[in-house]
């Protein structure tokens, strides 16, 4: 078996690292003020997109590049991005889990009017999902829109809504159908952030920051034209975004990058005149997380593979979260190691490496292993939808 890349793809490697090399001044050096993007990392991503390093495979009517899915194209350029310790661009909920869902099951209209702006950067997502009585029943949900002339009243409440203080927008769940199952009278509804009646309460998290807000709906008018898929078919949507909320969490990439970052802590860092990488124990844990990320991004190649021809990936997709966030929990865990008792500081210490970024993604890696689907229901998922075992008894209630 002959797995060397063709002249082509050879080719295409090469002018990816030129591109990255020509441009690495570039390279933005964070989010800017917030959680909104700065001026360098907007230009960076209109830059990707123009040279099809983002929003690849995205039509060209819709602001992306308009290539041809390319599996092997992809793989380099993640492995080249890696490589050169660049932004791979802007990612999130609007990107990464809205875009995809328009693309599948929006509106002719909604795709021009949201997908280019969300791609560049210029609007924000949250997602209004999850409700303080229905996280993992999330079709129990009770936030209300009473029809009302072309317009839908809103009144409810979300929790656990990512970015919401800084968000412009939110695709939001609500029940317009009271009458019907829980799972059919729900809609799928795009509005404004600074919609009247909106009100966002940050929750701060173990990390010190205020991760998730907590979101209240009080007489929220929303034009009906703004259900994306059709009225009362909002769990059906629903899952198309989570599906790719999934993926999103446990990106092969991001974990490919994060290994990479610390492979680098372990040739830099010492101790007794030692770096960690000439420490054998260490350097064995190393090997063990690397082998483990090596698996998920050729697991990401199958599942690239499968949609560039349409085939249904059934329990191949379904294992991507539980996976990918517990391993990126995993990794921020040995890199704390690796710190040893600096890895016991956090905010303020000008002893901190890497701005106390690995102290807050080791803190907020854990949360993730419950947040976008517990582990728990993932498990219950991948055992009953993929393994056909069967479902677990429910109590009787008496």
């Amino acid at each position: 078996m002959d797995l060397a890349y063709s002249a082509e793809y050879e080719a295409f490697r090469a002018e990816t690292r030129a591109f990255l090399e020509a441009n690495r001044h570039r390279f933005p050096s964070g989010w800017g003020g917030g959680n909104r993007p700065g001026p360098e990392l907007l230009a960076w991503q209109r830059l990707l997109i123009e040279h099809g390093y983002a929003a690849r495979t995205i039509p060209r009517e819709y602001g992306g590049y308009g290539a041809e899915p390319d599996v092997l194209k992809s793989r380099i350029i993640a492995e080249e991005f890696t490589r050169a310790r660049a932004p791979s661009g802007l990612s999130g909920q609007g990107i990464s889990m809205l875009v995809p869902t328009l693309l599948e099951v929006g509106s002719e209209e909604q795709k021009r009017q949201y997908i280019a702006p969300t791609l560049r950067g210029e609007i924000i997502w949250c997602q209004g999902y999850s409700e303080p009585g229905s996280g993992s029943d999330l079709a129990s949900l009770q936030t209300r829109a009473v029809e009302d002339g072309h317009d839908f009243v809103i009144n409810g409440q979300k929790i656990w809504t990512s970015t919401a203080q800084y968000a412009d927008m939110i695709f939001c769940l609500v029940r317009t159908e009271a009458e019907r199952a829980k799972h059919q009278g729900i809609s799928y509804i795009l509005f404004p952030m600074s919609t009247p009646g909106i009100e966002v309460r940050p929750l701060k998290t173990m990390t010190g920051h205020a991760e998730f807000n907590e979101v209240f709906f009080t007489d929220v008018r929303v034009p009906q034209e703004n259900v994306v898929g059709g009225r009362g078919a909002g769990w059906f949507v629903a899952n198309a975004t989570l599906k790719h909320e999934r993926g999103m969490l446990g990106d092969p990439n991001a974990a490919g990058s994060r290994l990479s970052a610390i492979i680098e802590l372990m040739n830099t860092e010492t101790v007794d005149g030692q770096t960690l990488m000439q420490k054998p124990v260490m350097r064995d844990r190393l090997m063990k997380l690397q082998a483990r990320v090596l698996a998920m991004q050729f697991h990401g190649l199958r599942l690239l593979t499968a949609a560039a021809s349409g085939d249904d990936v059934g329990l191949a997709r379904l294992i991507v979260k539980l996976e990918g966030c517990e391993l990126n929990h995993q990794l921020a865990a040995f890199a704390i190691d690796v710190l040893g008792e600096l890895g016991a500081l956090y905010e303020g210490s000008p002893h901190l490496r890497a701005h106390g970024s690995w102290q807050r993604m080791y803190m907020f890696d854990l949360g993730l292993i419950i947040g976008g689907g517990t582990a728990q229901i993932q498990k219950n998922i991948i055992s009953e939808r993929g393994l056909g075992l069967p479902r677990e008894p429910k109590l009787v209630r008496a």
